[in-house]
């Protein structure tokens, strides 16, 4: 009984917990790729939204011109945001 604890001791032990040390290694570099991806993917979507932002701001820039500007014809001025692209 005694050899039966003392191998279990000597191989079975370290070979248990470096068993398990891969699989949380193994674990802990998807959890690091998915955060990249993540990352990845949120940075994207942040200059995607700022892109857009930047575009409205013109778009509003250009109607407070048109309401402000009493020079201006605001039909004509409409007509000409409605055929300008939206990039």
């Amino acid at each position: 009984m005694e050899t039966i604890l003392i191998l279990f001791i000597v191989v079975g032990l370290p070979v248990t917990l470096g068993i398990g040390y891969a699989a949380y290694e193994r674990h802990l570099k998807f959890k690091e790729r998915q955060f990249k991806a993540i990352t990845s993917e949120t940075a994207e979507k942040a200059a995607q939204y700022a892109a857009q932002t930047e575009r409205l701001e013109q778009r509003v820039r250009v109607l407070e011109r048109i309401v402000t500007d009493k020079g201006i014809d605001v039909a004509d001025e409409i007509e000409k945001l409605r055929d300008a692209p939206l990039n």
